[in-house]
């Protein structure tokens, strides 16, 4: 069965964006079969992630328990900042069923197609195998270029949609209610489900 892991930095500084890196990292050398779907990039450094959606079958339960919830990252070195005294840094870790997404019809998607751009032969950058998926009654809108085929980029484009709508219908709940820890408000500090040693 299909899981989704979300990994958030919440509304923390570039080093807690590093940390999404480094734990997406460790979870796709975990999971073999995960792959990412989509991502939010710091606006500044481009190494690092304000947010990153995993895709992974057959995760099992046990699994899920031992990495669900406030992972906290115990820096050895900070390069972004080498003279701060903090050392620990936290991001959340949430998966969530394809079930959990919102439902979208097809006539509130506009697909555009375009050239992909840059490495990838001639095929890439003569034809328009890129994808646009925009959502029209928001305005948001995602690209894939990741496929050589315009279908499978499509595709990829509307899941990656539904991901950006899902996390922007999660934030409007958090900024409802307040609540300190909830996928991609401030990170529940006080209780790691895990913790990590090692360099940003």
């Amino acid at each position: 069965m299909k899981k989704y892991i979300q990994i958030t930095a919440g509304r923390g500084p570039v080093e807690c964006a590093r940390v999404v890196t480094l734990v997406a990292r460790k979870l796709m050398e975990e999971l073999q079969t995960c792959s990412l779907a989509d991502y939010e990039t710091h606006n500044i450094h481009h190494d690092c992630y304000m947010s990153m959606t995993l895709i992974a079958n057959d995760i099992s339960e046990s699994f899920i328990q031992s990495w669900e919830g406030t992972i906290k990252w115990i820096a050895t070195k900070n390069p972004y900042r080498p003279n701060h005294k903090r050392r620990n840094w936290f991001v959340g870790v949430h998966f969530f069923d394809e079930a959990e997404l919102p439902t979208l019809s097809e006539t509130d998607i506009q697909y555009e197609t375009c050239r992909s751009g840059g490495k990838g032969g001639q095929n890439v950058n003569k034809v328009e195998t890129a994808v646009r998926a925009i959502h029209i009654p928001t305005g948001l809108s995602v690209k894939s270029s990741d496929e050589r085929s315009q279908q499978q980029n499509k595709k990829i484009a509307r899941e990656r949609l539904l991901l950006r709508l899902y996390r922007q219908n999660q934030q409007i709940l958090i900024d409802a209610k307040t609540e300190l820890w909830c996928r991609h408000a401030s990170l529940e500090r006080g209780n790691p489900i895990k913790k990590i040693v090692g360099p940003l």
